[in-house]
């Protein structure tokens, strides 16, 4: 793929998993809450700064080193979401993941969420994330809280992956927005070395 096509904007709550890869993002990580805030709303003008030069030109996005892709991938965001202690702060969170999956996939920004409570008082906008993929649950019912309804019963047996590493670490099932069928999938491992040498490598490209 061509560089500069696609840039990462990661909050990072937890300061865990994305804060290896920190010099990959550079400006565009964010992990204190305020300042998560502040790049989802700096995603959303560029969303909507896109939508104004787009409209009546075309209705989707072909990725250009002038308008790249914008992944915005937020780890654990039912703590940004759910346990937010500040109302405000979490109120205009969860407007402007709101406002990003709704309207950021045709003018190329997209957003990722994970968590680990899939019920709907976690995570009241999950409707609109139209792509999911279910890890290792803890009960059956939980499968198609995260998957949609008749998931389980299509197959999607995320309640029985092991817990053990060597047999169910990267396993789960993934369920497009296209079909109503769950792929069973596994994840490659990325070691820390591996991120380490990738940031050594990368860092300060596409910024």
């Amino acid at each position: 793929m061509r560089a500069g096509l696609v840039q990462v904007w990661a909050l990072d709550p937890k300061r865990m998993e994305l804060s290896f890869g920190r010099a990959l993002f550079g400006a565009r990580y964010a992990a204190d809450p305020k300042e998560c805030a502040d790049l989802l709303d700096e995603a959303v003008c560029v969303m909507q700064a896109r939508a104004d030069r787009f409209a009546g030109l075309q209705r989707s996005h072909t990725p250009t080193v002038a308008d790249p892709f914008v992944l915005v991938p937020v780890d654990e965001v039912a703590f940004l979401t759910a346990y937010q202690p500040d109302k405000q702060l979490r109120q205009r969170i969860t407007a402007a993941l709101a406002t990003l999956t709704t309207q950021g996939r045709a003018v190329g920004v997209g957003v990722m969420a994970a968590l680990q409570d899939p019920r709907k008082e976690v995570m009241n906008i999950r409707n609109l994330f139209p792509d999911k993929i279910a890890l290792r649950l803890d009960e059956s019912e939980q499968v198609d809280m995260v998957l949609g309804d008749g998931a389980r019963d299509r197959g999607a047996l995320a309640d029985h992956i092991s817990p053990l590493p060597e047999l169910g670490a990267g396993v789960g099932y993934v369920r497009l927005e296209s079909s109503p069928d769950p792929v069973r999938v596994r994840a490659a491992y990325v070691s820390d070395t591996d991120i380490r040498a990738m940031v050594a490598e990368y860092a300060g490209e596409g910024r």
